[in-house]
């Protein structure tokens, strides 16, 4: 094996750590998203962090249907559907109806829903401020080149996910 073989080998084994770290991260997003909550005195959270990002979709968004929330999270109609219904069963979110199309449902933020997207956007900064940390060390060529990985890993695995592999 010769060296840049060698070295697509080590960039794979660390690609797979990566994706294991991640994965294990996810697991555990929502529980310290709720012992934040807590902390915070927020005594109502939605438990599933599909929900949390559906309100963050709203915050953004309102008044936004059905529609706008199921293109932006990329999930379908039925799922938004879903997740919505829980949402306003648990009073973080309300629903609408516009002046101009009394058919059609908008979502809005209750005031407790808008406690959870205020903290979302609070923990998103600094998610971001220790990710632009982590890339301080780096040149400004070597984060292109990872902006291009990553780019190109992106894409490769959206077409994986359409091509059914």
């Amino acid at each position: 094996m010769d060296s840049k073989d060698r070295t697509k080998q080590l960039l794979y084994d660390q690609f797979i750590r990566f994706l294991h770290v991640y994965e294990n991260h996810k697991d555990t997003e929502i529980e310290h998203f709720l012992s934040i909550a807590q902390r915070e005195s927020i005594d109502k959270i939605p438990q599933h962090l599909t929900a949390v990002h559906m309100i963050d979709c709203i915050g953004k968004h309102e008044p936004i249907n059905n529609t706008g929330i199921a293109e932006a999270m990329n999930l379908s109609k039925a799922s938004i559907t879903k997740i919505g219904n829980k949402l306003l069963e648990e009073g973080f979110v309300k629903r609408t109806k516009m002046n101009d199309n009394k058919k059609e449902s908008y979502f809005r933020l209750s005031p407790q829903g808008k406690k959870i997207f205020e903290l979302h956007e609070r923990l998103h900064v600094l998610e971001a401020e220790r990710f632009y940390r982590s890339l301080d060390k780096y040149s400004e060529p070597e984060l292109k080149i990872i902006h291009q990985f990553l780019q190109d890993s992106s894409m490769d695995m959206e077409s994986r996910k359409t091509e059914g592999e």
